[in-house]
């Protein structure tokens, strides 16, 4: 499905915006040590930020990991570093063991470090996105 520019430019704007909010909320509660739930903020961030790079490249996705698989192209195109697609992947099974994991709980150590990275991701996506 073909979107009119206009159309497709105020989905990925609400779409990066979304990733900036929700990166908002992992700092709200990973002040508050609920590091599960900030794994899963973390993945969504950066989640929204890339189907906003893909729906601006008119690239279709009906599933999550789809989009991460899509993000591929990118990363062959050198328009993304190899870092970024290990970074969603690391962050799409953190989310799934997170919410779905029985008996397991993910703890600071594991996601302080990656706050600073799903941070910088949206920013190079963020200036994909502008250009």
């Amino acid at each position: 499905m073909t979107l009119p520019y206009e159309e497709r430019n105020s989905i990925v704007q609400y779409r990066l915006g979304k990733a900036i909010e929700t990166l908002k909320e992992v700092h709200a509660v990973a002040a508050l040590g609920f590091w599960s739930l900030a794994a899963n903020r973390l993945y969504y961030a950066a989640y929204y930020a890339s189907v906003a790079l893909l729906i601006n490249k008119e690239i279709e996705t009906s599933t999550h990991k789809g989009a991460l698989r899509m993000i591929q192209l990118f990363v062959k195109d050198g328009v993304l570093k190899m870092e970024d697609s290990r970074l969603l992947g690391r962050l799409f099974s953190m989310r799934q063991t997170g919410d779905y994991g029985d008996m397991f709980d993910w703890e600071e150590d594991d996601i302080i470090p990656l706050i600073p990275k799903v941070e910088e991701y949206i920013q190079r996506i963020s200036k994909l996105l502008e250009n």
